[in-house]
């Protein structure tokens, strides 16, 4: 795999995909996108006004929109945790670099993840955190050119292990 010049997060909500970005954007002066900031953009609202007032499905179609016109570079791209719902919207991220699965168990997520109100999890209220983690769990290694084990807390020689895998990729 060689690395392109964008590398794209994928993982479920509190996989630690927006700290993990901005590290790697900072050490390889890249910039940082988070596609949540994107869609919350295109709708004029926020993400989980999008799901209470047009539904989940308009949520994942706008979802898929707005990942699938992402044309950057030298960019760290931070997905929604349901992006992998989305074939075509995968599709093209990898065309633009490759994709890192940050990858939790369950009980990290149900400790990371106390409070989806205050986090931003978009789901429907009937829709358990652990039925989004069954649901999951098995679509993101099939979509991962790399997987990172991410349930420890990320010390600097965590982030450091991280980042050796895409230096040895960009030298």
């Amino acid at each position: 795999m060689s690395l392109g010049s964008n590398i794209t997060l994928i993982g479920m909500p509190g996989s630690g995909k927006s700290t993990v970005g901005r590290i790697l954007a900072h050490h390889f002066d890249m910039e940082f996108i988070d596609s949540d900031r994107l869609i919350e953009r295109a709708a004029n609202m926020g993400i989980q006004n999008v799901v209470d007032r047009m539904g989940l499905n308009r949520f994942r179609e706008l979802e898929q929109q707005v990942l699938c016109e992402i044309d950057v570079e030298n960019t760290i791209i931070s997905t929604g945790g349901s992006a992998v719902y989305s074939l075509s919207a995968m599709n093209h991220l990898a065309t633009l670099g490759p994709r890192l699965y940050l990858r939790i168990t369950r009980n990290s997520l149900i400790r990371r993840v106390d409070n989806s109100a205050v986090r931003g999890l978009y789901k429907l209220p009937s829709h358990s955190l652990l039925r989004l983690f069954h649901e999951r769990e098995n679509l993101y290694p099939d979509f991962a050119d790399i997987t990172f084990d991410n349930d420890a807390p990320l010390s600097a020689i965590r982030a450091g292990q991280l980042i050796a895998l895409f230096d040895c990729e960009r030298n």
